[in-house]
């Protein structure tokens, strides 16, 4: 029994989807908040914790027989930290045999980028459970690129403290190819084991605006901003400054270079080479779609 969360989002779908049609002879359990939006795998178990990570005992009666949990992070949120400790929690009650986390390359305690703080403390929590487990690090999502910049004077401008430093976005249809091929592998091999898992090059953000001009025939640039203009410009969106301060710290964390690692996960793990930013976003023009209105 493979349990999948979050699997009517962005990546859980995507995952789900894979290991349905990958034809292995496993059960595959969809948990869900509302499970009138996860009807979309037909032979499916679905099963519904409106409560969500929040719910340590709806989610572990959930989880109830599961052998493999594929553990997508949540929703970014004050207590974000805590629902993923109350989460794995509950899979240890459940007495879950082995969780595969969506994790972020750079989790560390001393992480410039908050949310990979965040992502060291549940790597530990997980850990502590004595179950086996896998951390995905995924890099920044290929699709980010179109929301990293907004239109002035019918231009696209990337406007960040990211210095000249460079990330290797990698694509969700990679991430999901990646997590289903370490969900399928119950061998053992990839216990204990945190991938950093990314694209197939590191661009700065001056690269990445010309990827998007070229892929959305939007003229695109990348203005450097120092920390204080970067949180003066976004403070006026009414976010709370625990967000602003995740949004401002992830590109210091590229300035830093913390995002720039590229390894070989996707071809290693799938087979096939890692798509680029370009071909993700040719392929994905939802993602795209509101920059150019």
């Amino acid at each position: 029994m493979i349990a999948v969360t979050g699997a009517t989002g962005v990546l859980g779908r995507r995952v789900a989807e894979r290991v349905a049609g990958a034809g292995a002879d496993v059960d595959l359990r969809l948990v869900v908040r509302d499970a009138g939006r996860a009807r979309f795998l037909p032979g499916s178990e679905v099963v519904e914790n409106p409560g969500g990570y929040r719910d340590r005992a709806g989610l572990a009666a959930a989880l109830d027989g599961v052998h493999t949990l594929y553990l997508v992070s949540a929703a970014e949120a004050e207590d974000r930290v805590q629902q993923h400790l109350t989460a794995v929690s509950a899979a240890a009650d459940a007495g879950v045999s082995r969780i595969v986390y969506t994790s972020f390359t750079g989790a560390a305690d001393d992480a410039v980028f908050t949310l990979a703080r965040h992502h060291a403390a549940t790597e530990r929590a997980i850990a502590a459970t004595g179950a086996r487990w896998t951390a995905l690090r995924h890099g920044m999502y290929a699709d980010f690129v179109p929301f990293l910049a907004t239109v002035e004077d019918g231009r696209a401008v990337i406007a960040a403290p990211a210095g000249d430093g460079r990330a290797s976005f990698v694509s969700r249809d990679d991430l999901a190819d990646v997590a289903a091929a370490v969900l399928l592998d119950d061998s053992g091999d990839l216990d204990g084991r945190a991938l950093d898992v990314t694209g197939p090059a590191a661009l700065s953000l001056t690269e990445a605006a010309a990827v998007l001009t070229e892929v959305t025939g939007l003229p695109a640039q990348y203005r450097q901003q120092s920390v204080e203009e970067a949180w003066a410009t976004r403070r006026p969106s009414g976010h709370p400054d625990w967000e602003v301060e995740g949004w401002v710290s992830s590109y210091l964390a590229i300035a830093a270079g913390e995002m720039a690692a590229v390894t070989d996960a996707v071809p290693r793990l799938t087979g096939h080479r890692a798509r680029t930013v370009a071909e993700h976003l040719r392929a994905h023009p939802e993602d795209w779609a509101p920059l150019v209105g």
